[in-house]
């Protein structure tokens, strides 16, 4: 089926708490979308938040594969009886939580490959995984895979030039070095290993999935400038790792047509497509439509940035990946823990928690904040790594308190952002004429904090009305994939509204800010020569 003007695309995001479907036009309007949730909907399984915490391990953290398996068997139902014409859809991509591993079973590939269009999914292939509950992203019980990683390769900083990422707890790598230490019998017994979106493919497929580049750079085993796995990596994993990964392809590759499982259960057309599904961070990139010298902003819990990078920096916090929408450029992933938590705690001590008098606060000080910066940090934060209050007075001497609340909270909001641009400037990032920030997440709505954003990073700031961008970003990833040889990404989705523009920097912004970047650095190594004496 070629992309005919009534061809439908079906993108698929697995998040930890739950699978999420959408079904877009060929102009990639939204036609249904729906989703299964795995505690509520699947209660059987007796997950909370989608995962189940081992009680006598407490950094173990495993979700079911069966589970992820019946809630594609519900949601495909559900879509059915939503009114979805499967025959429509000419290609089908997806995303799923990254960093996360299964492992098929010796006779799994014969089980993908003989399903009975009779039977659900998840009755047919309970049997098919060697370890039957999956370490997930949340698992942090690798801190010795993680060093033996690293010392593989000559320490932090070489495995983050090689992978993108110094070792990573959260990662794959070292997860799939934990069961080949401490599960050798279902290691040994293991045909393939797929990372949560390639194993989503594979049930698609009918066979296994490729990993795809992407969602392969958030495992510290794969070369991202030669993009293929590190073999002095593999071996300091486990034996006969390559063959168990599979060869990587570039995002967005087509990689065979549905299985005939999906044609005779729900009347898929065969020469329906199943592109490479990727990491949810990846196609959140596409689902934004971010482009060269764009910045996403997300301001959450967590706040986070997403960059499109030309050439990587080597850096010992954040996350280079391959990009999913360019084979010669990157994505940068840098998280800071400490977001609308911290601006809420201000909020309240400082302006009786009203967003409206916090505003006001705000817009009642000057740019720059007469000198004085604040760095504040409820949790140990990861950029950088370091706890507590700081406050500087514009002699960058350390005080206690600020003479007024309307410093403080500029203090606060300034701080925040001066860091992230210090940060992506450190990956590689370089602001430009056409730098545009996409803002999203809860603050996003806030427009006296983004006339901060865009003041400290010298860009426009835009919102962005896609509220799903991983799941949105997997349907568009399915069209793009079957016409990338006639078309650009950009000429693909020329028929979407672009985001909104919220403000622009002040004229005076670049010389405030450019120094207070400079002098962020200086302080947080006068944090942290003061932590280490202590």
């Amino acid at each position: 089926m070629s992309a005919t003007s009534n061809a439908t695309y079906l993108g698929f995001d697995l998040s930890t708490q739950q699978l999420k479907a959408i079904v877009v036009d060929n102009n990639l309007a939204v036609l249904h979308e729906t989703s299964v949730q795995f505690d509520t909907d699947l209660p059987g399984f007796r997950t909370y938040g989608g995962v189940i915490h081992k009680k006598d391990e407490p950094n173990v953290v495993v979700a079911p594969v069966v589970m992820w398996i019946n809630a594609l068997d519900m949601i495909l139902d559900k879509l059915r009886v939503c009114g979805v014409d499967f025959s429509k859809v000419a290609a089908i991509s997806g995303c799923a939580q990254q960093h996360g591993t299964v492992y098929w079973s010796k006779d799994s590939q014969k089980y993908l490959q003989q399903l009975d269009p009779a039977q659900f999914l998840s009755i047919q292939l309970i049997v098919a995984f060697s370890i039957t509950r999956s370490p997930v992203w949340m698992d942090s019980s690798t801190t010795e895979e993680c060093k033996m990683l690293e010392e593989a390769v000559g320490g932090p900083e070489k495995l983050a030039e090689i992978t993108g990422s110094r070792a990573y707890e959260r990662f794959s790598g070292p997860q799939i070095a934990k069961i080949a230490r401490t599960k050798p019998e279902a290691y040994n017994s293991t045909k393939r290993i797929s990372l949560i979106s390639s194993f989503l493919a594979s049930l698609f497929l009918g066979d296994f999935a490729p990993i795809d580049w992407s969602d392969g750079s958030g495992m510290n085993l794969l070369n991202i400038h030669t993009k293929d796995w590190d073999d002095v990596l593999l071996e300091a994993c486990g034996p006969d790792l390559r063959k168990k990964l599979g060869k990587p392809v570039s995002p967005g590759t087509d990689i065979g047509p549905i299985s005939s499982y999906f044609v005779e259960r729900f009347g898929f057309d065969k020469a329906c497509r199943i592109i490479a599904f990727t990491g949810d961070n990846s196609s959140s990139l596409i689902g934004m439509r971010l482009k060269e010298g764009d910045i996403a902003c997300s301001l959450g819990t967590s706040d986070t940035l997403f960059l499109w990078l030309n050439k990587p920096k080597t850096a010992l916090e954040g996350h280079t990946f391959c990009n999913p929408l360019d084979d010669e450029a990157y994505m940068a992933l840098l998280c800071f823990k400490n977001g609308s938590l911290t601006r809420e705690r201000i909020r309240d001590s400082a302006a009786q928690s009203s967003w409206q008098i916090f505003n006001e606060l705000l817009e009642s000080t000057p740019r720059g904040n007469f000198g004085n910066l604040g760095l504040y940090f409820d949790t140990q934060e990861i950029l950088p790594f370091v706890i507590g209050d700081h406050r500087f007075n514009k002699a960058n001497n350390e005080i206690s308190r600020y003479s007024s609340k309307e410093v403080e909270v500029r203090a606060l909001i300034e701080g925040q952002f001066v860091a992230k641009r210090a940060h992506a400037e450190d990956f590689g990032f370089v602001i430009g004429p056409n730098t545009r920030i996409i803002a999203t997440g809860g603050a996003s709505t806030n427009k006296a904090i983004l006339q901060v954003l865009a003041d400290v990073f010298n860009s426009p700031v835009y919102i962005s009305e896609v509220v799903n961008s991983a799941v949105i970003g997997a349907a568009y990833q399915a069209k793009y994939a079957l016409l990338r040889n006639e078309c650009n990404f950009d000429e693909i989705t020329r028929c979407l509204p672009e985001p909104t523009l919220i403000c622009r920097p002040y004229d005076d912004a670049e010389s405030i800010y450019k120094a207070m970047v400079v002098r962020y650095r200086k302080i947080i190594e006068q944090i942290k020569n003061k932590i280490s004496t202590k």
